[in-house]
């Protein structure tokens, strides 16, 4: 949408972000992503958002559609794989940089618009852009996932998860040698003090518990697999990380950037490897496992050939 508008008195000298606002009536950052984005001209020149406007001033103003942060888009996701297809859920392997439903801030692909796209109609009650999703894997975590097909398995599965009753299974790749060689992690965890979007070890944090057991040992890494007793975000990436002994790639996490160089990682080492569930309808347990993608086996092979 495009239109004209002439500057008011009252406005003149007002910087053009202020100004903008208080034409449009929306919010100041809003305006100024429109001016950031070239939308807004003055005598055929885009206009700054620090510019002051002058009196009789007609800007040219275009307002672009947006898409609804939570909009489900269908689309075909490279690398999302069904691993299990039952008429109540679908199991399946989420690829690294997908993220389980829309959400604000995220423009990328989605299991819900992955499952869409592939033919897959979910009918679960809930917001439309979470149907069937009972669980979430972090977008730069591959691996196992279980979407429900049905209400009743939707229920079921999210009261599983509530009630620990899952079992999840995780490899991780971690720099050192985790000591003892099996062991639990008991350390609380909430939003870090310092930095909004990572998450620490506090006192005041939610209880979050992990047991662990090295699979193999390979002088700078270490290859164990995870049991999560809860499921906090970033979990096993804060707990290994306070532990001394990040996930190998995981920079977030206080990795070393020159490991991770050398393994070709441009995530955390860390794939959700096995799945466990009761089935919803039958009772009968169900267990699917997910093979490790391309760029975690790659790393994984230098470790064991000793090429790292």
């Amino acid at each position: 949408m495009s239109d004209s508008v002439v500057v008011p008195d009252d406005l003149a000298g007002l910087r053009a972000d202020a100004g903008l606002a208080r034409l449009l009536d929306i919010s100041r950052s809003a305006a100024a992503l429109l001016i950031a984005e070239g939308n807004v001209t003055s005598d055929g020149a885009a206009l700054g958002k620090s510019a002051k406007l002058t009196a009789g001033a007609v800007l040219e103003i275009t307002v672009p559609e947006r898409r609804d942060p939570l909009e489900v888009v269908e689309e075909v996701v490279e690398g999302l794989k069904i691993l299990l297809d039952d008429e109540d859920f679908v199991v399946i392997d989420k690829p690294v940089g997908v993220a389980a439903h829309p959400s604000p801030g995220w423009v990328g692909p989605t299991v819900v618009g992955g499952l869409a796209g592939a033919g897959y109609r979910i009918s679960t009650s809930g917001a439309p852009e979470r149907a069937g999703i009972v669980h979430r894997l972090d977008v730069g975590t591959s691996g196992v996932m279980v979407v429900a097909k049905t209400e009743h398995a939707y229920t079921v599965l999210k009261r599983a998860f509530k009630e620990r009753t899952v079992d999840k299974v995780y490899h991780a790749v971690v720099q050192g040698l985790p000591d003892p060689l099996v062991g639990t992690i008991d350390a609380p965890i909430g939003r870090h003090p310092g930095h909004d979007w990572r998450f620490a070890v506090i006192e005041d944090g939610r209880p979050s518990v992990t047991h662990y057991e090295v699979l193999e040992a390979f002088g700078k890494a270490t290859l164990v697999e995870v049991h999560l007793e809860t499921g906090r975000t970033h979990q096993i990436r804060v707990h290994f990380s306070a532990l001394r002994h990040p996930c190998a790639g995981d920079l977030t996490y206080g990795a070393d950037p020159r490991l991770a160089a050398t393994l070709g990682l441009t995530r955390q080492w860390l794939h959700a490897r096995q799945l466990g569930f009761t089935h919803p309808r039958t009772g009968e347990w169900v267990e699917v496992v997910s093979g490790y993608p391309a760029d975690l086996q790659y790393a994984l092979d230098l470790l064991a050939t000793g090429s790292a």
